[in-house]
């Protein structure tokens, strides 16, 4: 019995020594965990600091809140049409619309009837810009699983086909853009004051005489030329007809019932796709954590050496400067309804017909960016890397835009490699805003599949 006490005595003690052992090892690893991060919480008050500092220099009015967008349900924050006011109702109706394919009913063929949409060419998760290289509206088929598959209808020739000869614009926070088109040509106002000459040169420019701001005048010609129909007939149809009475109650019945009011209602949801939920969004409002380390210091090369914010400076982080950057036009890739003599090729100068301005494309905002690999007008370059790595050398790879026509702020960069992984962190991580299918409808009041309703993408979709 005394030998049994002595050895449960000698087991206690070594289970108290060994515990203490573990206790000791736990307590210098937590030791060592908290001693590590406090090395590095000044490294990160002092990126905070300088990422700030830098913000508020690139910043107009010198305050880093300049770039904190507001929240879409704000609508009095958003910058609107005076001659289009945000409200709900407009909004709401614009929504549905905008993925409506059921009003999809101008194609050229049976096939394509009702089988399209405006978000065809504008996915909420492609970053509001097409999945696939070149967007097709009416005449195309298939989704996959981000709009990458969408390709020509067999029962459709390409001169039929409704695309772009350049790639379109993303429509996330594009309220504040003041000029649309990668020309800039619609919108009145602002760098189109002083353009008044040339805009009955076309159908499409005539529209600025209405007195619209740009998403307005831009919808009232995108509207009719992707072959978008809305009539008294389908909107009964379709159960609209009461949103359409509440979005524009005061409108006579032969405009509020048609591709009229439809394009006014579409403008006011546009104004509304805002980023407002990117981590860097959170982190101008405070959250320093919202960025890591490394997107910390991309967007301290964002906004300092490389120098990205001397032409991406207004609130979409794009601006209204026109530069030429010598990249290639659409045409000069595998791709449809596209030519050399295009004047989409001639950017600003396509527009103003001046010859100064040709090969000149406006700066275009860049939150989630990194959502589709196809980036510049000619959808040239397939992916950041490639997009940081041709902005860093900056020579021409278009042969019609010789080298000495480039802009004068673009020039090498002189990145590391190192620099250009954080620069692209900052961008594709720290830019992105990871819930835009918020801006999506759950359905529509047709019941019809979107973005597109042909019967590829409706099993792509996983469409009934």
């Amino acid at each position: 019995m005394q030998y049994s006490l002595i050895f449960i005595n000698f087991a206690f003690r070594l289970k108290l020594i060994l515990m203490s052992k573990t206790y000791i090892i736990v307590f210098i690893g937590f030791c060592l965990m908290t001693s590590c991060a406090k090395d590095k919480m000044p490294e990160l008050i002092e990126l905070d600091q300088e990422l700030e500092g830098l913000i508020k220099r690139a910043s107009p009015t010198g305050d880093k809140d300049f770039y904190i967008l507001p929240s879409e349900t704000d609508l009095t924050q958003i910058p609107q049409d005076q001659k289009n006011l945000l409200t709900e109702d407009r909004v709401e109706l614009g929504k549905l619309l905008f993925f409506e394919t059921g009003f999809g009913m101008g194609a050229v063929k049976e096939a394509g009837m009702g089988t399209y949409s405006c978000a065809t060419c504008h996915i909420p998760d492609a970053g509001f810009r097409p999945g696939s290289f070149q967007g097709i509206a009416d005449g195309g088929e298939g989704f996959g699983l981000n709009g990458e598959d969408r390709r020509r209808h067999s029962d459709y020739i390409e001169s039929e086909l409704d695309v772009q000869s350049a790639r379109p614009l993303s429509l996330a926070n594009v309220a504040f853009v003041k000029n649309t088109f990668w020309n800039g040509q619609f919108g009145s106002r602002g760098v189109n004051e002083g353009t008044e000459g040339v805009w009955d040169l076309r159908e499409d420019t005539q529209r600025n005489r209405l007195g619209f701001e740009a998403i307005e005048t831009q919808n009232f010609d995108g509207i009719e030329s992707h072959r978008y129909t809305i009539t008294p007939e389908l909107i009964e149809t379709y159960g609209y007809k009461d949103l359409f009475d509440k979005a524009y109650p005061e409108m006579e019945e032969s405009l509020r019932y048609s591709n009229h009011a439809g394009s006014l209602a579409l403008s006011t949801y546009i104004r509304t796709i805002l980023t407002n939920r990117a981590p860097f969004q959170n982190w101008l409002k405070g959250e320093n954590a919202a960025l890591n380390a490394a997107q910390k210091r991309g967007g301290i090369l964002f906004f300092g050496k490389a120098n990205c914010s001397n032409c991406h400076y207004e609130e979409n982080l794009g601006s209204l400067e026109f530069h030429a950057l010598g990249v290639k036009d659409m045409d000069q890739s595998p791709s449809f309804n596209t030519r050399p003599t295009d004047r989409r090729n001639l950017g600003r100068g396509g527009f103003t017909m001046k010859e100064e301005d040709n090969y000149k494309f406006k700066v275009p905002g860049i939150y989630n960016a990194g959502d589709a690999p196809f980036y510049f007008h000619g959808a040239s370059k397939r992916s950041l890397e490639q997009l940081i790595d041709y902005k860093n050398e900056a020579l021409t790879e278009n042969n019609r835009v010789d080298q000495s026509r480039l802009s004068s702020k673009f020039l090498p960069l002189g990145l590391t490699d190192d620099e250009k992984a954080q620069l692209i962190a900052f961008i594709e991580g720290g830019l992105k805003d990871p819930d835009m299918s918020r801006h999506a409808p759950s359905s529509l009041l047709s019941g019809f599949c979107f973005p597109n309703n042909d019967a590829q993408s409706r099993i792509d979709l996983g469409c009934n």
